[in-house]
Parts: structure tokens; sequence; C-alpha cells
């Protein structure tokens, strides 16, 4: 047997494993509507907001647009934007038919220790404690994501039906320019490998996420584990939350249909630093970790197409690798209409995520780590 064969066969055992092993991750299954509770609980929603002039409009406009049957309130924590952010969001609210329900108010400085999204979901979460102090859920959402107006009656009913402490739902992403329908399907095909979303859940799996657009919490889960100052470091805030969370109480994530992302990804740059600002983050910053992914991604992704491009049909088991790569990936990619031709280039999009991945371990050795709105938020190398 020849190394390029061995090689073959490992990466077919590799995914051999992944469609035996991980809650069949690429389906996409979403659940039916829960029924409507006896009582709706009043909710308060927090959107932090940094410079936002471009999108914090219509993210007013949807969330004080549901129609949702109990008493909803609003806080929008300004992070010391400097284009307007609060006047915008006024202005927006103004046209809903909850216009008295909004609250603007400016987060402090950010103290040492925290980052900055967490700090103004913290500042949002004190705020809403006078504004809506008999709030049973709070609804964080994004300052770039805009909600139909059934999305929150449907988390509310879930939460309410299931018993769970969280309820999250991973927003739809643009999907437009040839770069986003490049990259984007496979962002939500591997954050769905690397947290199944049958095992979030499940409360016999440890397995915890959630997805930072679209997060209802209880707010008896919130005060449980001691506010956002639990995980006031923390750069994926959403998946730290959950993995809080789920200890105490269950939660569930599922892919959205009615809330979607308004941020624009037009070229292959933005989308490299979305991926770069905390994939070293998601490894713990550790080089061990690191070199772990290299050779993960290189025989999962990359070395099925090489080898069998290469070696022609003696190499079946690559081509049975790359075969079951891109049947998995179809059904992501349904979901985001896209078309089937792209399935097969996933190894290419594989490459990016992991060149973006080494670079961002290379910005945290240069101490410029989880660039965000002007802040480098990643804890300084010692």
């Amino acid at each position: 047997m020849t190394a390029a064969f061995a090689l073959s066969l490992l990466s077919l055992a590799v995914w051999c494993g992944l469609l035996c092993g991980r809650a069949g991750f690429w389906r996409v299954r979403k659940p039916a509507p829960a029924p409507a509770p006896a009582a709706w609980p009043e909710v308060v929603a927090i959107v932090p907001a940094r410079n936002e002039a471009d999108v914090i409009g219509r993210c007013v406009a949807g969330v004080l647009g549901q129609q949702y049957p109990g008493k909803l309130s609003l806080v929008v924590v300004d992070d010391h934007s400097h284009d307007g952010t609060a006047q915008i969001a006024a202005s927006a609210a103004a046209g809903t038919p909850r216009s008295g329900a909004l609250t603007v108010v400016p987060a402090r400085d950010l103290p040492a220790g925290w980052s900055g999204k967490v700090w103004a979901q913290s500042e949002g979460l004190a705020a809403a404690g006078h504004v809506a102090p008999g709030a049973a859920y709070v609804w964080l959402t994004d300052a770039d994501i805009w909600h139909g107006p059934g999305v929150l009656a449907g988390l509310v009913a879930r939460a309410v039906q299931e018993r769970r402490d969280l309820v999250s739902l991973m927003v739809r992403l643009r999907c437009a320019s040839p770069w986003e329908r490049l990259i984007v399907p496979a962002f939500v095909f591997f954050f769905a490998k690397l947290y199944p979303f049958e095992r979030v859940r499940d409360p016999r799996s440890k397995v915890a996420a959630a997805a930072g657009g679209c997060m209802l919490a209880s707010r008896a889960a919130l005060s449980r584990i001691g506010g956002f100052a639990a995980i006031r470091g923390e750069l994926i805030d959403d998946c730290s939350l959950a993995a809080k969370i789920k200890p105490g109480g269950p939660i569930s994530l599922d892919l959205a249909d009615d809330s979607v992302s308004l941020r624009p990804y037009d070229d292959w740059r933005s989308l490299w630093d979305m991926i770069a600002r905390s994939a070293y983050t998601q490894l713990r910053y550790s080089p061990l970790l690191l070199a772990g992914t290299v050779v993960a991604m290189t025989l999962t992704y990359l070395a099925p197409p090489l080898l069998a491009l290469a070696g022609g049909a003696r190499q079946w088991p690559a081509w049975l690798a790359w075969a079951a790569m891109t049947l998995v990936y179809l059904p992501m990619l349904r979901e985001y209409r896209q078309p089937r031709w792209l399935a097969p280039l996933l190894p290419l999009t594989a490459l990016f995520y992991l060149c973006a991945t080494l670079d961002s371990a290379r910005r945290y050795w240069l101490r410029r780590g989880g660039q965000w709105k002007g802040r480098s938020q990643a804890p300084v190398r010692s």
C-alpha cells in the first residue's frame, strides 16, 4: 500500500466517522411551530450598537414591529458611537406601533477585562432592570439583524412550551455577492459540524452553542449565572453564554427563516476578517490546537480532491471521500438557495477558512487579535 493510498483511506475513514458520529449535523431540520402559551410573558430586547448608523434603523423597526401579544420593550445601548446611531434608532422607533417602547442608554467606559459587546449587553441588562423589571425573558439581538414580525412570538412559545432557558436562532446571513455564495453557506455548515444542533437541544449532551444574532434567555437563567459578568472577557459571547446556561436548564439552537443579517460581505477581505477575528479564540489561543486544526482540515477537506485528481481511479477512497463531502454539503446549499455546482468546491472554501484561521493566530501573536469597531479585544499574549 502506497502512502498516498493510505492517506486516501484515512480521509475516507474521517468522513465515515463524521457521517455516523456527528448527530446528522448536515441535515437541515426545523422544528414545527410551538403552540401559543396561555399567557404571553413580558419581554425586554437588548441591542448593543457601536457605530451602526447604516443598519440600526431597520433593526429597531424589526424589533418594535413584532406582532407579539405581550408587553415588549427595547433597550438600545449606544456604545460610544460617533455616527448618529442613537438618533437614528429614535427616529426609527417613532415610525413603529411601539414608538414609546424604546430606551437608548449610553454605555459607560469599557472596564478592563471586559469585551466590548458583552459590556454593552451588561449595561443593557442593568437598564432593563429599570425599564422592564417584570420582564420574564431577555431578547438579545444585534444591531445588524432584521427580524420578521412573528419571530419573537415563535421564540417565546418554544421557550415556554419546552421550558428552555435559552432559545436561539442562527439568522440567515446575506448570500448575494459571489464571495458570499462561496463562503457563507460553508460558515453555517462548519458551525453545525462543530456544534451539532441536535446535541445542543439534548439536555443530556454537554454540547452548548447559540447564535448571538437572536437569543431569547430567561431572566431567571441570567440571574442564576450572575449576569453577563459570567462571560465578561469572552469574544465568542454567544456560545460562552450557552455553555454557562445549559448546565442549569435546557437550551436550543435552530436555523432561522425570518431573521436576516443586514451585514454585507461583498469582497473576500471582509469575509476573511470576519473569520480571522475569532478563529484563534475558538482554539483557545493554543498552538497545539492550531496545529491539530491544520492537520484535521487538510485530511478532511484538502487531501481528498488532491489525491483523487492526482491518482485517478487508483485513489478510489479519495474519490469517495470527496463525494461524501459534496453530498452532505448539498442540504445547506439548498437552504441558502445556491447552485449545486458549488458543492464540489467545498475544499476551496475550506482552504480559505484554514488560511484565515492561520492569519487569526498571526494577528494574536502580533497583538492585533479580536479587532472589531476599532477595538483589539483578544487578551494580550504574555
